[in-house]
C-alpha cells in the first residue's frame, strides 16, 4: 500500500473546500449526469488527484460511490453519502511497444487517448459512439461500439490496477487471474476504484464511413448476416414509423491508403449525397466525417467529434441484447410495437458485438445484437413503454444496459447471467461491508 498523503481531502459542498466543483457550469449543490435526467442525492463529491489520495478517500468513508464521465441513465453511480470523481486521474502512465499495450488511469477519455495512440502508431479494437466517455466508466458497464468481430470496450483489458475497500491497492491481470479476472473487469463498480487501466492495442489504421438511407425491412430480414457484416463496423437506424431503417452507417478500414469504392446502392438502399445526423433533421456537422473520405480510425469508430457535444444531452436512453440468432425476429417484435414507441423516440440504433467471456458482459459467451432506444426526455411514458418493450423481447432472453434505463426486476436479470452468483461472491470477498454499494447495485444485482 502506497503512503498516505497529509493532505486535507474535503468534499465539495463543506466549508474550506479545496476542490472544485464538478464541471463548469455546474454548481456545489445540485450534481446531475450529462443527460440532466437524474439528480445524484449528494453534493459531496472529491476530485483526487493522485493514487494516495483515492486511498485515503477510500479508506476514511464506509459508503462510497465513484463518477466516471456521467454518461449513466440510471443511479448505478448514485450515493446518498459521498462520490469520487476520476476526472482528474486522467494520464497515460505508460506504452509498452514490446507488448502491444498501454496503460492508462481510469479516468482518461477515449477522445484524449486515441490521438496519443495513433500518433505512436497504435489503435483500440474499437470505439463507442461517443468519444467522450471515460476508459474504466465504459469498462465496467461494458460500453460497446459496432461490428461483428469486435468486442466490447472491456475486451481489450490485460490488467486493472485497483483501490479496494481497505484502501490497499490490488492489480489483477488477464495473464495471472485467469477467470477471476473475467470476474472483475466488467464489475459495476461494485468491487473498488478502478485506478489504472491497461489494454491491448494494434497497429493504426485509417477508416471511412459510407451511409445508405432506406433499406427496407424486407431487406434486412432476408439479408441480416450479410447487411451487418458489410463494414468493420455497422450500425442501422430507424425511428420505426416505416418499415425500413432510415440510415445505415457502415465503417471500413482501408488497405493499402487506397479508398474502398462506394457503391450507389446497398441491398435497397441508396448512398447519402450529403452528410447524415443520424436523428432526422439535425444538422450533421457534430458527425464524424462521411461520403467515403478516409480518416484516422479515432475519426472514424464513433459517430461524434470529439470536439463538439454531440446533443444537447436532454434524452433518455435504454438498450437490450439478444444473441445474434434471435436478431431478426427481436427487432420485428419491436417492429411490431412501432406505434407505440415513434411518437417518444428520437430515434433507435441496432449495432452487432462479439461474444466474451467477462462474467457480467451482455455479450457473455454469444455474439449478440443490441437494441437501443435514445428517447425524448419523458420518463413518464417511457417508463410505460419498456415494460412492453421487454415483454416483447422476454422470448429471446433480452440483457439490459446496465447503465441505460430498463424496468426488468431482479429476478428476471438474475436468470440471464450464469455467472451472477460467482460475481455475487467475488464481490463480497473483495467489498464484505458493501462500502461500493448503493441502492441500484443492492436491487439490481445483491
Amino acid at each position: 500500500m502506497q503512503n498516505k498523503t497529509n493532505r486535507n481531502l474535503s468534499p465539495t459542498g463543506q466549508t474550506n473546500s479545496r476542490l472544485t466543483s464538478l464541471s463548469t457550469g455546474l454548481s456545489d449543490s445540485i450534481i446531475t449526469n450529462w443527460a440532466g435526467n437524474i439528480q445524484f442525492t449528494t453534493d459531496k463529491v472529491y476530485f483526487p488527484d493522485t493514487v494516495a489520495e483515492v486511498q485515503e478517500l477510500v479508506q476514511k468513508h464506509d459508503k462510497l460511490k465513484v463518477l466516471g464521465s456521467r454518461h449513466c441513465f440510471n443511479r448505478i453511480a448514485d450515493s446518498p453519502d459521498y462520490l469520487l470523481s476520476t476526472k482528474r486521474l486522467n494520464k497515460i502512465i505508460s506504452l509498452d511497444t514490446q507488448a502491444h499495450t498501454v496503460t492508462v488511469e481510469g479516468g482518461i477519455k477515449y477522445g484524449e487517448l486515441a490521438p496519443y495512440l495513433h500518433e505512436h502508431g497504435y489503435a483500440l479494437h474499437n470505439l463507442a459512439s461517443l468519444p467522450h466517455i471515460s476508459v474504466a466508466g465504459s469498462i465496467i458497464t461494458a460500453t460497446h461500439g459496432s461490428g461483428v468481430g469486435n468486442g466490447n470496450l472491456a475486451v481489450p483489458v490485460q490488467a486493472l490496477e485497483m483501490v479496494l475497500a481497505d484502501g490497499s491497492i490490488s492489480t489483477f491481470s488477464k495473464e495471472k487471474d485467469g477467470d477471476l479476472f473475467n470476474g472483475l473487469v466488467v464489475n459495476l463498480g461494485a468491487v473498488g476504484v478502478i485506478t489504472k487501466v491497461t489494454l491491448a492495442l494494434e497497429p493504426a489504421y485509417q477508416m471511412q464511413q459510407v451511409v445508405y438511407e432506406n433499406l427496407p425491412l424486407a431487406q434486412f430480414t432476408a439479408n441480416f448476416q450479410e447487411i451487418v457484416a458489410a463494414g468493420y463496423s455497422v450500425s442501422l437506424f430507424t425511428d420505426w414509423r416505416h418499415n425500413s431503417f432510415t440510415e445505415v452507417w457502415i465503417k471500413s478500414k482501408i488497405n493499402n491508403n487506397h479508398n474502398n469504392s462506394v457503391a450507389p446502392a446497398f441491398f435497397g438502399a441508396t448512398a447519402a449525397t450529403q452528410p447524415l445526423h443520424p436523428i432526422a433533421g439535425v444538422p450533421a456537422e457534430n458527425c464524424t466525417e462521411q461520403l467515403g473520405l478516409p480518416g484516422a480510425w479515432y475519426e472514424r469508430l464513433p459517430h461524434f467529434k470529439m470536439g463538439f457535444t454531440p446533443s444537447s444531452g436532454v434524452e433518455l436512453q435504454s438498450e437490450y441484447f439478444v444473441a445474434s440468432h434471435y436478431a431478426v425476429d427481436a427487432i420485428q417484435a419491436i417492429a411490431n410495437l412501432g406505434e407505440q414507441i415513434s411518437p417518444y423516440l428520437f430515434v433507435s440504433e441496432i449495432r452487432t458485438i462479439a461474444a466474451d467471456n467477462l462474467w457480467l458482459s451482455p455479450c457473455y459467451q454469444q455474439p449478440t445484437v443490441a437494441i437501443h432506444f435514445t428517447w425524448k426526455q419523458d420518463w413518464l411514458a417511457v417508463s410505460k413503454l419498456l415494460p412492453l418493450i421487454e415483454k416483447e423481447l422476454a422470448p429471446f432472453q433480452a440483457r439490459p444496459h446496465w447503465g441505460k434505463l430498463f424496468t426488468m426486476p431482479a429476478e428476471v436479470i438474475a436468470t440471464r447471467y450464469e455467472k451472477l452468483d460467482a460475481f455475487k461472491n467475488l464481490a463480497l470477498q473483495l467489498d464484505p461491508t458493501g462500502k461500493f454499494r448503493n441502492e441500484y447495485l443492492n436491487q439490481t444485482i445483491f
